[in-house]
């Protein structure tokens, strides 16, 4: 009878734990930094920014497009001034990141008088990794100054995964003890 109630506490657990750890996947935050480095033009230098967006859209194939639609939002700090989303030229059908098969090519982005990110400036939504300087809103004055490295962020677990670990790791302590406090052998 006690091991039958023993096997059924235990059975219980690891239920919880794969139940919390195996559950389906769900659209998430995905979080980004992006490091610029200037090594040309008039201001050279590295500059720091970061961007997020909700991938539940994303099916990995081909060509895809994240905008402002799917919570992308940015922030970048160049040559002192802190610069986001809206800064965009073509906000709110612009910024946006693009994939190639589910992996990221980068940024579109263009700040006008100040900056463009991408790959071509004669095609702005493409996405990138070429940091251009610009002189306006006419992408025939860019030139290009540097390059721009992306960092994926490692996710924080979900709670429900956290708390089904620690249900199945106290269940797992309290057996233990249970064992010990009534003579039971380890």
């Amino acid at each position: 009878m006690k091991l039958a109630k023993d096997i059924s506490v235990a059975a219980f657990a690891v239920a919880i734990s794969v139940a919390a750890v195996a559950k389906p996947t769900q659209a998430a935050l995905v979080n980004y930094g992006f490091t610029v480095n200037a090594t040309s033009g008039d201001n050279p230098g590295q500059y720091f920014g970061s961007f997020q967006y909700d991938d539940s859209t994303l099916t990995g194939i081909g060509e895809e497009t994240l905008g402002v639609s799917n919570g992308l939002s940015i922030l970048f700090n160049y040559l002192g001034t802190q610069y986001t989303e809206t800064s965009d030229f073509d906000y709110p059908i612009s910024p946006a990141v693009r994939f190639t098969n589910g992996n990221l090519s980068g940024l579109s982005y263009l700040v006008e008088d100040q900056f463009f990110i991408g790959n071509d400036p004669g095609n702005p939504n493409t996405g990138g990794t070429k940091f251009y300087s610009i002189l306006s809103a006419d992408l025939l004055s860019t030139t290009e100054v540097g390059t721009v490295t992306y960092t994926k962020s490692t996710p924080v677990p979900e709670p429900m995964t956290v708390g089904g670990i620690a249900i199945a790791g106290a269940m797992a302590l309290g057996m233990k003890r249970k064992k010990k406090v009534f003579g039971g052998t380890n």
